[in-house]
């Protein structure tokens, strides 16, 4: 739709020369208005205040109540994921790697923020439509959907392994007792239905704060646990305690190190660590609906909350993967709760499988808001808000998800292709791209510095998709494809 005034009948910048698509399908967010000689960094709002009219829930969230909304879209199944990555890295390269896709992520984050502050489009694949026009719509829209949905099994597939062993826990008995209530896959249904049903049923993303709260509680729980287990727990292999001193292994698969902390080491598993690591960081597409709903939106105070939540998100996901491996070495399975099947009476285990199923079953709600969001761009843009389509979308992407968690074994393969693909281009390809593409060429040339940066971030998330994929369709080949970690 193209505007050649605001709402308040003041032209548009002079220097905002591409058209704005301001359609969406419950957020109306015009361009900003604000001088010729006004700019994006002086911070001006995203959102008038005058728009409250049209959208009653704008600004209301408060900046901390954000953070943790961000936080707990960032942090996700992938923190069960992370020690398993650093077993196949070593110590060192996988320092360089987390700190460098969280720093990345942080960027990435700074280019959709520029984006959507110039033109004034709160969401994702609004910036697509603004950039190429339609097929960039549906092209960000697929992604998207893709992704999240690969991000609801995996935390589903928790569920359905996780539950049994507590309520077992509880019951005093196993799943192998054939009890409905230890059968995983009637325990999903049943979350499903009376947890994550009527949270995605909110339409105020900033209401799931408040849930987001006790999901990072939850995984900050987890995180203590681990680290006071590294303290309790021996070497898995006789002979070997946990004081072995670091060393740097290449290619090393000697039965007589499995206990030695490695700085560095490559094998073939070494090719999920970066799908992993970038899964682990993915909350793009909710930074902009979350933008729309923060108090005072300007740019400055969005990007604080992006560069809070990541810190947080890359400290505790160290942490849990540091202590998490020198714990367990090279025995630490593809799930770090996993690894303590052996404490299945423990009360301390139970309490963290506890924990961290109640994180990840208050994650899904926040996951299906940019999936509504999503295919509402591509299907209904120009229409109006309506609960019908509102219930019914998280019904359908539920039974589906269900379907697909019960029906299938394992997920490790579509993860590691979700993984290598899906996290690059929303965390690299798009958002450069898009900031290439929506920035006019009288602000920013196409050879000025914040360009070309763009253009090499985007470049360097292409290399990356294509060494991750070509990696683990070798490790495939190879036939010693491992089971691993997920968002």
């Amino acid at each position: 739709m193209e505007l050649e005034k605001l709402s308040n009948g003041i032209p548009l910048p002079e220097h905002v020369t591409t058209e704005p698509r301001c359609t969406d399908e419950d957020v109306i967010a015009l361009p900003r208005c604000h001088d010729s000689e006004a700019t994006p960094e002086e911070h001006e709002e995203f959102l008038p205040q005058n728009q409250s009219q049209v959208i009653d829930f704008v600004g209301k969230t408060s900046l901390g109540m954000s953070i943790f909304n961000l936080s707990n879209t960032i942090m996700g199944s992938g923190i069960l994921g992370l020690a398993y990555a650093m077993a196949n890295t070593g110590i060192i390269l996988f320092v360089i790697l987390l700190t460098s896709i969280a720093a990345l992520s942080a960027y990435s984050i700074h280019l959709l923020l520029r984006s959507a502050t110039i033109v004034g489009i709160p969401a994702y694949e609004q910036l697509g439509n603004q950039a190429f026009g339609a097929w960039g719509k549906v092209l960000a829209a697929c992604v998207i959907t893709i992704y999240n949905i690969g991000s609801m099994s995996t935390y589903l597939f928790i569920v359905k392994s996780e539950l049994p062993l507590v309520i077992g826990a509880f019951v005093g008995t196993t799943s192998t007792s054939g009890e409905w209530y230890l059968k995983g896959d009637y325990l999903i249904v049943i979350a499903s239905l009376i947890i994550i049903m009527p949270l995605a049923l909110m339409r105020q993303l900033g209401y799931l704060g408040y849930s987001s709260v006790l999901s990072l509680t939850c995984m900050v729980f987890f995180l203590i646990s681990v680290i006071y287990k590294k303290f309790h727990v021996g070497c898995l292999v006789e002979d070997h305690n946990l004081t072995q001193p670091l060393t740097v292994m290449i290619n090393s698969t000697s039965e007589d190190n499995v206990c030695e902390a490695k700085l560095i080491t490559f094998n073939s598993r070494t090719a999920y660590a970066i799908p992993i690591m970038a899964f682990a960081f993915v909350c793009q597409p909710v930074v902009l609906p979350i933008y729309t709903e923060l108090r005072k939106p300007t740019q400055k105070r969005m990007q604080r909350v992006a560069n809070i939540s990541v810190l947080a998100m890359f400290v505790m996901y160290l942490l849990t993967a540091a202590f998490g491996y020198l714990t367990f070495y090279d025995n630490v399975q593809s799930e770090l709760l996993h690894t303590y099947k052996g404490d299945i009476a423990d009360n301390l285990i139970v309490c963290v499988r506890l924990a961290v199923l109640m994180a990840v079953t208050l994650t899904v709600p926040v996951v299906i808001f940019p999936i509504r969001r999503a295919l509402l761009q591509i299907f209904f843009a120009d229409k109006p808000f309506s609960w019908v389509r509102h219930i019914v979308m998280p019904i359908v992407l539920l039974v589906f998800v269900n379907i697909l968690v019960i029906l299938v074994p394992n997920i490790k393969d579509i993860f590691g292709v979700i993984g290598a693909t899906s996290a690059p281009t929303l965390i690299f390809i798009l958002p450069g791209i898009f900031y290439i593409r929506i920035v006019p060429e009288n602000l920013e040339p196409l050879n000025s510095r914040p360009k070309i940066q763009a253009a090499c971030f985007a470049a360097v998330g292409f290399l990356l998709m294509v060494v991750s994929i070509f990696s683990i369709i070798m490790d495939w080949a190879s036939g010693e494809n491992q089971n691993i970690g997920g968002h």
